[in-house]
């Protein structure tokens, strides 16, 4: 016959255990958040460059085409694109063929805002303007006040 007191010691796991599992488990997820914030983090910022490196690219090209007279543009013009929907929307190339070149296919979103939305900086404002003047778009950055893993600030990218 067997005996109903074996049968308890060996059928579940003592309160002590349950509480030594659970203290593991606690510090192992308090190491855990910290380091998946700072990948999220990190993630982020590598957007951030990107998108910045893409559209910044797609100016400069812009520009390019611009200074190489294919764009009809006035003497007091920059050279730069009025809106960044020109840059998705194609421009008309002058010459004997006419053509239509798109720079971009899409306008990349702001990783670190919740609406997406880029800051603009014209040819003709200041290097550290928060205020865009709206004659052309010569850059962008982030209108994040966040400050980023190497202690800098997003705007300043």
């Amino acid at each position: 016959m067997i005996r109903l007191s074996t049968i308890r010691n060996k059928a579940g796991v003592t309160l002590i255990e349950l509480i030594v599992t659970m203290a593991i488990i606690s510090v192992l997820a308090v190491g855990i958040i910290p380091l998946s914030q700072v990948s999220y983090k990190r993630t982020k910022e590598i957007e951030l460059k990107r998108n910045l490196r893409i559209i910044r690219k797609a100016l400069d090209e812009y520009k390019q085409i611009s200074d190489e007279y294919k764009l009809a543009k006035s003497v007091s013009d920059s050279g730069y694109p009025k809106q960044l929907d020109v840059l998705v929307e194609g421009v008309e190339l002058g010459g004997e063929i006419q053509s239509k070149k798109k720079i971009l296919r899409r306008i990349p979103k702001d990783p670190m805002t919740e609406d997406g939305q880029w800051g603009l900086r014209s040819y003709f404002d200041e290097p550290d303007s928060d205020m865009w003047g709206g004659q052309d778009i010569y850059d962008i950055y982030t209108k994040s006040d966040q400050t980023a893993l190497d202690g800098t600030l997003y705007r300043e990218w």
